[in-house]
């Protein structure tokens, strides 16, 4: 019997037919014809109960771009002040009565924190902070600087669109030159932070005092124009819709066809503690594989999608390898936007390379430590840690 023998080829869609459900057989379809899925496919793949069938059809997809590849960085995270005039409801970051102290890094400050870990061969800074008025242009310039300094050659995230536009406040100049500037003081990339998500409904009633969703993407563009690569994000868990995270994505997924420089997408669940939005239930790794999976079938034009091992776990971050996720993100170090539950204020919040590897192994995927641009790095060896309170995630040991 031929391979194309048509009574194996049916009995090959119904076998499939019986895992995915007939209702979701037609975007199945257009996932194997490689063909784009509409805003209301969208929709549907958050609304089906049948989320076993929406992380096979994301794993399709993201095994078509990578195979079992899966991609970490060494990085090191760094927020350079909490003082923040914007207020949002869901942060639980920013300096506030009854809330966490305020500060503000001086250059020395940030030297410091850099040395600290000196001993770990670090490809990426990852820098963002709250809108702090107080912080003169020349601040931003020197701060970017002085990281090239303490690190030659490492690679500077830096600056959400909200924080750009602060920082052309600052300068009075229009934004491509500020960009162009910040660039020759060492940005190499933008994170994707900044819109949470694109809903004017949301944005009214969560963060009104921040850019809303057209300034954030009119930000991106200028963005692009420069040359600047860029991340994007969708915070969920919140007050948004499934509609509106649909939504999200079908303008991210258009923005990107017309400016081509987002690099990654990294869904984020929204962790209520801390924030005026404590009553909102805390995330589900139902949810987070969820967003990763819808997220992976409706950005056809992301090469990858990551899960964040600290908002997600690492433990619901290697089921999220099976459903769309290729990235781990990286070692991090210090994080202070999010805590894991139970653990709010505690800071030290790090993978070694160790258990990074370990941990993607154990999912069954081939590790790959990159840059920030996802190219390869070769082995090199990783020191022992000085510290084990810098390990507190024990169950990755």
């Amino acid at each position: 019997m031929s391979v194309l023998d048509p009574v194996r080829l049916d009995s090959a869609r119904q076998r499939v037919e019986r895992f995915v459900g007939a209702e979701l057989m037609d975007i199945y379809d257009k996932v194997i014809a490689q063909e784009r899925l509409s805003y209301e496919d969208g929709v549907r793949l958050y609304a089906t109960p049948n989320l076993s069938a929406v992380g096979y059809m994301a794993n399709i997809v993201r095994e078509r771009l990578h195979g079992d590849r899966t991609y970490y960085v060494r990085n090191q995270h760094i927020n350079y002040t909490n003082i923040c005039n914007k207020f949002c409801k869901f942060c639980s970051f920013y300096a506030k009565k009854g809330g966490p102290s305020p500060y503000e890094m001086s250059l020395e400050d940030v030297r410091r924190r850099l040395k600290e870990h000196l001993d770990v061969p670090i490809t990426e800074i990852h820098m963002v902070g709250g809108i702090n008025p107080r912080l003169p242009y020349a601040y931003y310039l020197d701060l970017l600087r002085l990281v090239k300094e303490v690190r030659p050659g490492v690679h500077i995230k830096a600056f959400t669109m909200v924080e750009l536009i602060e920082i052309q406040r600052q300068a009075q100049k229009p934004l491509e030159t500020v960009l162009l500037e910040l660039k020759e003081a060492g940005l190499d990339s933008l994170p994707g932070g900044g819109i949470e998500i694109l809903s004017e409904r949301v944005h009214q009633e969560l963060f009104d005092r921040k850019l809303d969703g057209e300034g954030w993407m009119d930000v991106a563009r200028t963005v692009a124009e420069v040359g600047l690569t860029q991340y994007a994000t969708m915070l969920y868990g919140h007050i948004e819709t499934l509609e509106e995270r649909a939504e999200h994505l079908v303008s991210l997924r258009a923005l990107q066809d017309e400016t081509k420089h987002f690099i990654t997408m990294t869904p984020l669940s929204f962790h209520p503690e801390g924030t005026e939005l404590e009553h909102i239930p805390h995330p589900t790794g139902y949810d987070d594989l969820r967003n990763i999976a819808v997220s992976r079938l409706m950005l056809d034009n992301f090469v990858h999608i990551k899960s964040f091992w600290i908002m997600n776990t690492p433990q619901i971050s290697q089921t999220a390898l099976w459903y769309g996720a290729d990235d781990l993100d990286g070692t991090v170090h210090e994080y202070e936007i999010t805590y894991k539950d139970g653990e709010f204020g505690n800071k030290k919040q790090v993978l070694t390379r160790r258990q990074m590897v370990k941990t993607i192994e154990e999912a069954g995927r081939t590790p790959i430590e990159r840059d920030s641009l996802y190219n390869e790095i070769p082995e090199t060896a990783e020191p022992q840690p000085k510290s084990l309170h810098a390990i507190p995630l024990t169950a990755t040991n």
